[in-house]
């Protein structure tokens, strides 16, 4: 009881400051017909498009909803090590706690899928290595945040000072669902957002702002029965349609994970070193994705190509030199000759992997050289 009063009281409070911001936008323009703002969305929209996103659409700030289904997935410790999902908790539900004043979130989405090798000829030959088709160019977080900060000035431009930030899987925002309620897709059965004319590879960013712009309506859910996503998971970390327990999720144990890869879940992990895309790759909505028009996704350093085997050469100093400006560079040098060692000791055996494995079994990193002895002994049967 105590809870639902303190939401009713918590709606009542947002709702007060909706209004006594409203009130002030509209002074601070000098307009009072609300067909002016939604001119005015429709401009940003314009501007959005002409700035390189893909789409753009605006939500309401309040998320109180989607708060229940936060707290029992954090309650299943699906987030695993991921500590900062726990600590921000149902503040990721609330844009306006994140950014006082916020009225509305403007969503955009920009699509990633590069022109690159074919993802299914790089999974099925175990020589090679897999990194997730996001990764394979420059870091999103950069070129999203630039781009969204470019869209708010304009907006600024037009009409003035006004509040607002801008974010890109930067801060504790429930993304996926505000894109959802601002029209830009729907919430696909592996948690992922969904559209039909470009499927799931896509970027998301938002500014949460102070401006009472119209909302967009949510679009209508598409997935019909389908469920290949849910079936085609390696770790079968899809547990439920529209629930992922992160601990299993390759993307989590090549990224997040920052210690030992369970020892059950290696051999699923396949070839993938970075990320996984096999719950979109088999997804029917993105059989006809679009190549992205943006130049900073496009490939870099031959990633679409490259063996395990070359990869796990690299020095330090390569790593660092080769993967300046990539999203990959985020894990760092260790995580990443962890995430190689088991691919390599997934792949075919052969002399050339047997010894890259052996010159890396003293490694003065207690994570590789664990990694590397699994690896060795699944060739050597040691």
């Amino acid at each position: 009881m105590r809870q639902r009063a303190a939401q009713r009281q918590r709606r009542r409070l947002v709702r007060q400051q909706q209004r006594k911001i409203a009130l002030g936008m509209i002074g601070r323009m000098g307009q009072t017909d609300f067909s002016d703002w939604r001119a005015l969305a429709a401009r940003i929209k314009g501007w959005g498009q002409a700035l390189g996103f893909d789409a753009i659409g605006i939500s309401e700030s309040d998320l109180h909803a989607a708060e229940s289904g936060l707290a029992d997935w954090l309650a299943a410790g699906f987030h695993g090590e991921m500590d900062y999902m726990a600590r921000h908790g149902a503040t990721r539900a609330r844009p306006a706690e994140l950014v006082p004043g916020t009225l509305r979130v403007i969503s955009a989405r920009l699509n990633y899928q590069p022109h690159a090798a074919d993802a299914a000829d790089n999974l099925a030959d175990r020589n090679r290595a897999y990194l997730s088709r996001y990764a394979l160019g420059r870091d999103y977080h950069k070129l999203m945040r630039h781009r969204l900060q470019r869209l708010a000035s304009r907006i600024e431009a037009e009409i003035g000072a006004y509040g607002y930030r801008v974010f890109t899987d930067s801060a504790p925002l429930l993304e996926v669902e505000i894109a959802g309620r601002a029209g830009l897709g729907w919430r696909g059965k592996h948690t992922l957002l969904l559209t039909r004319e470009a499927g799931s590879m896509f970027f998301l960013g938002e500014i949460c702002t102070d401006l009472p712009l119209p909302v967009d309506e949510p679009v209508a859910e598409h997935c019909g029965t389908c469920s290949r996503c849910i079936e085609v998971c390696p770790t079968r970390a899809i547990v439920a349609p529209y629930r992922l327990d992160a601990r299993r999720c390759i993307s989590y144990l090549t990224i997040e994970l920052k210690g030992s890869i369970p020892v059950e879940l290696r051999p699923l992990i396949g070839n993938r070193v970075y990320g996984c895309d096999d719950c979109q790759l088999h997804c029917p909505w993105n059989r006809h994705a679009p190549t992205t028009r943006e130049a900073d996704c496009a490939v870099r350093h031959g990633l679409d190509r490259a063996t395990l085997v070359e990869l796990f050469a690299w020095t330090q100093a390569e790593f660092e030199r080769r993967l300046a400006g990539s999203a990959i560079r985020r894990i760092g040098y260790v995580r990443w000759l962890r995430n190689l060692a088991v691919g390599l000791g997934n792949a075919p055996t052969s002399p050339a992997v047997v010894s890259a494995l052996a010159a890396r079994a003293d490694d003065p990193e207690p994570l590789v050289r664990e990694h590397v002895g699994w690896a060795l002994g699944r060739h050597t049967g040691g």
